[in-house]
């Protein structure tokens, strides 16, 4: 009905217009929900939902609520401006209205505060209002499901839109020229051969290169650049190391860990075949739309491939437990949560949570499109399936791996088995029944026996670490469960016992409110605004996940390829074209350059979905090369403050694995295999053996893998456990397995600097390296510049050489007469903790079965003092910001 009809009646006021554009919306989104959403609970009797229940106002106000004509007098005015203090509102601080929108209820009040009733204001929505209406799925409410967007918000959801790029031109640099020009900017010249180096070997493979790779690459460069530049990003994306740095970002996304979380943190012993899987994926370079299906629904799409399975891990990487204390029906309820939210965010860029209670606050997700999409996943459940091993997994130290889990067995069996014969002595001595609290154990002797069957648990479930098993899932009813604390076995008819969840909007997200049926399907803004086919989603027992894995995946699905390339953009310039590669809604940032990212989307899809491919292409720019100094500082300060037209490329500091795997290359002790069971390097003793508490106990204590080949193995091999981080990538910003990650942050610390300078793991380090450099038989300046050229990717100036020969002799003859006793390890520790039940200390000794053979890393004890001495000049090439940045 358009504002010329009849029913139109009197020309619109400003005041109305005020109500039916700013204030209803404003009072809806801030105030409704304690004051008018619920009439059985409103809050101090103050009813917002009509005109006459406002100005009536609540039990502690009344006469001033609204004054007509005064705005600044006004109660409802005034409380907003936070100048009322016993009157805030909204009361959260997180809610506070903006000037602006305080202004809007001023000037509301000053223009008579109308109240135009619900067809006047479509009539003056429909005329006056900016934005636009997203078709969607039903809203919970009218207000909602015709609320306006503002234009530049929605830009995720339309189809890709990018210009033709001239013939010859690279496309990269044509669109980002492009807005250089505009800016009036120069872009930076390029790079020195050995700053690019460095950058690009880390970039694509998370390690340095080698010093002939530098040679030869300078050569090359010299003659030509853009040439030189393709070259070595061939050569390094044949390397597996390219799999595993790329791997390494993904599994940051997805939350990637070996053990549970919460109160128990039991292992996954199984979770290492899905990283695997992955480094392998980007190895392979497995087509991106392919890798979406085989992770979102391999078992629906063939339950015979092991690949298939293992790649169905990815959805169970969030923190999940079921125990005895827990309700299963919230736990599976929390488990459905966490699934839905990280398909949306990992393959979608939108949190799907923020839909959990009520429509989104900013995008046009409805909350019935977040229970639409879980309803994908309410036949799907966990299960630890047989999957047998494929050729190329690396089988390497199963045998070193069951042995040490064998022992930690054996070890609690002889301690439990002890603790029974105490209790059976003590029956035997009383004659009869042992009564509660009278059973032969003193308290620390009862959490003893709750701690030792714990952990029995625990480790005899590690056991299934190299039996051919995927952590995986299956599609069939939801069967009840009250603890997990081992295997999960696929039932034999997964369709037989159990029920089929009912799908259902829960009011408020709570598993006990079930109200409105839905039917299994997705974001319903992308399929109209992004002008998508339907698709068909089953319900019942058809294949939901694999319909799911089909629409993500879909050529016309305007999110997902832009998605994977502005993560892929991220991943090499350290920020994506889109600011938040988790969020592409309203409040992410929106993209620096829309059209590179639309024509690189398209582009993705053309060529394959070929990752490779498209890192090919960014490698080929004159931007990949670009400097991070520009000829003209002030003037990028001026015009481009933020880095957003790189004009210029930003430094950064390597990540924490970056630094951990530099540190052990340099040293010569990086063991570069790829894939297999976790490994467990030396982490900081004092957390190593810290108390670490359980359900029903404390865990076992942290034990390093016994050789150093095991332990110093790349760090995203690292055993991950919730539970107890390594403090040294921690330190250095390794964000925690729990929460999605889209872009890692970088901390400057003090304990930084500390770590690297002070801990026995950098010492260590210092001394293999040095022991290394003396182990090639060079002279002194010769050892110095092997030295720079391994840490450094250099050689040093003369002014450089001779104060690390200076400092080399001083050293030395500092360690002359020092004499260091070899480490000794010990197979055992004694504990105290507090009983779970009395709150009162004991003691216990625990046996650590890896230190019966452990052999050390390269010690004091073992090089002469000429050795020690140059360890000292490693170790200040360790600590140079030139070895942790890339410029």
């Amino acid at each position: 009905m358009s504002l010329t009809s009849g029913l139109w009646a009197g020309e619109v006021t400003e005041g109305e217009k005020l109500f039916a554009l700013k204030v209803k919306p404003l009072f809806a989104e801030k105030c409704h929900a304690c004051h008018g959403d619920d009439p059985d609970k409103i809050k101090g009797d103050f009813n917002m939902l009509t005109r006459g229940a406002l100005f009536k106002g609540g039990d502690s106000f009344a006469e001033e609520v609204v004054i007509l004509g005064k705005g600044e007098e006004s109660f409802l005015y005034l409380v907003t401006t936070r100048k009322e203090k016993d009157f805030e509102m909204p009361p959260k601080e997180a809610d506070r209205l903006t000037e602006e929108e305080q202004g809007w209820i001023r000037d509301w009040i000053d223009h008579g505060a109308p109240w135009p009733d619900d067809k006047r204001i479509a009539l003056i929505e429909e005329k006056y209002a900016e934005g636009e209406v997203v078709a969607t799925s039903q809203a919970l409410s009218a207000d909602w499901q015709n609320r306006r967007y503002e234009t530049t918000q929605l830009w995720a959801y339309r189809p890709l839109n990018a210009p033709d790029v001239p013939a010859g031109k690279n496309p990269i640099d044509w669109f980002i020229d492009k807005k250089l020009a505009e800016a009036g900017l120069e872009a930076a010249p390029d790079a020195e051969a050995r700053h690019l180096i460095r950058r690009m070997s880390f970039n694509v493979t998370g390690l340095p290169p080698t010093p002939d790779r530098v040679k030869s690459f300078a050569s090359a460069y010299a003659k030509h650049p853009g040439d030189a530049v393709k070259a070595l990003a061939d050569e390094l994306m044949a390397t597996p190391q390219y799999g595993e740095q790329f791997a390494r970002h993904w599994l940051d996304v997805v939350r990637y860990a070996d053990s549970a979380g919460f109160a128990n943190d039991y292992t996954r012993p199984n979770a290492w075949r899905y990283r695997d899987y992955v480094v392998r994926a980007f190895n392979d370079d497995k087509p991106y739309n392919q890798f979406i299906r085989e992770q979102i629904a391999g078992d629906e799409i063939d339950p015979a491939d092991s690949e298939m399975l293992i790649a169905t891990g990815f959805l169970r990487m969030g923190p999940w437990e079921q125990t005895g204390m827990s309700v299963f029906k919230e736990t599976r309820q929390l488990w459905l949560d966490d699934v839905t939210d990280s398909v949306g965010q990992t393959f979608l860029a939108h949190a799907m949570q923020c839909a959990k209670c009520h429509d989104h606050k900013f995008d046009p997700v409805p909350t019935r499109d977040y229970y639409r999409m879980m309803a994908v996943f309410s036949t799907t459940q966990f299960s630890e399936r047989e999957a047998p091993f494929l050729e190329e997994e690396n089988r390497t130290g199963f045998a070193q791996s069951e042995e040490w889990v064998k022992a930690k067995i054996a070890g609690y069996q002889d301690q439990h088995a002890r603790l029974l014969a105490k209790v059976k002595a003590q029956k035997t001595q009383e004659s009869g029944e042992a009564k509660v609290g009278n059973n032969g154990l003193d308290p620390g002797d009862e959490a003893s026996m709750s701690r030792l069957s714990k952990n029995l648990s625990r480790h005899k479930w590690e056991l299934d670490r190299t039996r051919p098993i995927a952590f995986s899932v299956y599609t069939g009813n939801t069967i009840p469960v009250k603890s997990v604390s081992k295997r999960i076995l696929l039932p034999n008819q997964p369709w037989g016992k159990g029920t089929m969840e009912q799908d259902r909007i829960l009011a408020g997200g709570s598993a006990y409110s079930p109200t409105d049926p839905v039917t299994p399907g997705a974001l319903s803004a992308a399929q109209s605004l992004g002008r998508m086919e339907t698709h068909d989603f089953p319900a019942g027992r058809g294949s939901r996940r694999l319909a799911l894995a089909e629409w993500i995946s879909d050529r016309e699905n305007p999110l997902t390829a832009r998605v994977m390339v502005n993560r892929v953009w991220a991943w090499n310039f350290g920020k994506g074209i889109a600011g938040n590669p988790n969020n592409f809604g309203g409040t992410g940032a929106v993209p620096t350059h829309p059209e590179l990212l639309d024509y690189l989307a398209r582009w993705f899809m053309d060529n394959g979905w070929s990752v490779k491919k498209l890192n090919q292409l960014i490698a080929s720019s004159e931007l990949y090369r670009r400097s991070s100094r520009h000829p003209h500082p002030s003037q990028v300060r001026e015009r481009d403050a933020k880095g957003r037209l790189y004009a210029t490329l930003m430094p950064r500091r390597l990540t924490a694995e970056e630094l951990r795997d530099a540190i052990l290359w340099s040293s010569g002790e990086l063991n570069l295999q790829v894939g297999g069971i976790p490994a467990r390097p030396d982490i900081n003793t004092e957390v190593a053996l810290q108390p670490r508490q359980i359900m029903g106990g404390t865990a076992s204590v942290y034990e390093p893998d016994t050789k150093p080949e095991h332990r110093n193995r790349r760090s995203l091999y690292a055993e991950k456990v919730r539970g107890l981080r390594d403090p040294f990538l921690e330190t250095f910003n390794q964000p925690g397995p729990d929460k999605s990650c889209e872009l890692r942050e970088t901390s400057t610390v003090a304990p930084q600097s500390l770590t690297l300078f002070n801990t026995e793991e950098m010492q260590e380090r210092s001394v293999a390296f040095a022991a290394r450099l003396l182990a090639a038989g060079l002279n002194d300046l010769k050892t110095i510049d092997k030295a720079f050229e391994l840490a450094l990717g250099r050689m040093p100036s003369s002014s450089e050489r001779s104060t690390c020969l200076k400092h080399w002799q001083a050293a030395t003859q500092e360690e002359q007469g020092k004499i260091y006793k070899p480490k000794e390890f010990i197979n055992w520790t004694e504990r105290t903790v507090m009983a779970e039940k009395t709150g009162e200390p004991y003691s216990f000794i625990e046996f650590m079965p890896a230190f019966r053979n452990y052999e050390p890393d390269t010690q004091m004890a073992d090089v002469d003092a000429r050795t020690r001495g140059l360890s000292q000049v490693c170790l200040v090439l360790f600590n140079l910001n030139e070895f942790s940045y890339l410029d």
